[in-house]
């Protein structure tokens, strides 16, 4: 029986990760001593391997079929592999990260071009340097192991650290001078098992519905009903995915109208929808949205 050979994120991605399996209707276990977590799929077989080593090496060179990294990881590599499907979502927020060059409140640097000769410490460092010599600035760029933030003043000028919201860097005094790259999560696959058909629909299977799980995160469903006289009112004021769902009820005069909208209009939206004379409105969460 062919398997397919799934990398999961271990880290700070991962149980981000597991959740939008989840939702996707892929439910993994883990135990916390294993690296091989259970799926509820036979066909699967799930490792956990960190982040910075999917694509290389694990990936690129076939250990595992395809595997969810970080599009910074990728590149970080310099990975040669199939990047399959985008998946918007982080650590925290179903946005991408950004890598930022920051400094200390007090610094004196204020553009990328104050870096000259400089020091700066930081988790990805080929793409800094990549980075910088697209800036024709010549820096010492030097790899950091962690806790990056507090290494500013003290062993660098300057560092260039993940974030999503801000919140750490702002509570260890430091600014953001630039982005030097977004980077959301993405679904790669190796070259040869890209070729074979039944693991690349297998793949292709997983990335739609774990796309239409992470739509669905941000969106809700709408029904209500409305009189015949009250429906074009209602319509004009309706957002949607695309247009509405309006069908005749059993009662003369009267339709049912359902909707997928964003959850974030939902309070101001539903107040005017009763005052155009909508009724039952009923308002509920999405699995998965499927374009």
């Amino acid at each position: 029986m062919s398997k397919l050979k799934l990398g999961i994120p271990k880290g700070s991605m991962e149980e981000s990760t597991i959740k939008w399996f989840g939702k996707a209707g892929y439910n993994i276990t883990k135990s916390e001593r294993s690296y091989y977590p259970r799926i509820d799929d036979e066909d699967i077989e799930i490792m956990l391997v960190r982040a910075q080593e999917m694509a290389y090496p694990y990936v690129q060179k076939g250990v595992l079929d395809a595997g969810i990294t970080g599009e910074d990881c990728i590149k970080e590599r310099n990975a040669d592999v199939i990047e399959v499907a985008e998946m918007v979502y982080s650590k925290q927020l179903s946005k991408p990260a950004r890598w930022v060059l920051a400094v200390k409140n007090d610094s004196d640097i204020k553009s990328v071009k104050d870096l000259e000769g400089k020091i700066i410490a930081t988790e990805l460092v080929e793409v800094t340097k990549s980075y910088l010599a697209k800036n024709g600035v010549n820096a010492r760029v030097e790899f950091s192991y962690g806790a990056t933030e507090v290494k500013v003043p003290y062993l660098a000028d300057a560092i260039v650290e993940i974030t999503e919201t801000g919140s750490s860097l702002r509570a260890n005094n430091l600014r953001i001078v630039d982005v030097v790259m977004t980077t959301t999560a993405k679904l790669i696959a190796n070259k040869e098992a890209w070729q074979d058909d039944w693991k690349r629909k297998k793949l292709q299977n997983i990335a739609m519905l774990l796309q239409g799980a992470i739509v669905a995160e941000s969106k809700v469903g709408l029904k209500m009903n409305i009189s015949k006289d009250d429906l074009l009112k209602l319509l004009k004021i309706l957002p949607s995915m695309k247009n509405p769902t309006v069908s005749s009820l059993s009662d003369d005069g009267w339709y049912a109208v359902d909707t997928v909208i964003d959850e974030a209009i939902v309070r101001d939206l539903i107040p005017e929808l009763k005052r155009v004379g909508a009724t039952d409105i009923i308002e509920y969460p999405l699995n998965k949205v499927i374009p």
